[in-house]
């Protein structure tokens, strides 16, 4: 039975296709994309003098776990905190799942 990771990726709103092209470019089949809101923004301006845009894109992509490295290298690579999507990504096992192929 093949194993399974959720990666879980968070960027500024409006870039959640360019995450999920790299994503399927790398291996992923497709993700769920939910618009958020950002709390740390006050803190991390102050700390790293930086501007945050508080509106956020939270992409959830399900994957074979022998392809989870390559998505998480490529979305760091194209769309991570040196470019204009700013996302961070991690990634959890998934113990158990249905629907999933």
């Amino acid at each position: 039975m093949d194993k399974f990771e959720m990666i879980i990726v968070i960027a500024n709103a409006g870039f959640s296709g360019e995450v999920m092209d790299v994503a399927r470019a790398s291996g992923a089949m497709g993700g769920t994309v939910v618009h958020a809101r950002g709390t740390g923004r006050k803190e991390a301006e102050e700390t790293f003098k930086i501007t945050v845009n508080p509106e956020k894109d939270l992409i959830i992509i399900a994957v074979n776990a022998k392809v989870k490295d390559d998505v998480l290298k490529a979305i760091y690579d194209k769309a991570g905190l040196n470019t204009e999507a700013n996302a961070v990504a991690f990634s959890v096992p998934i113990d158990s799942a249905v629907g999933i192929k």
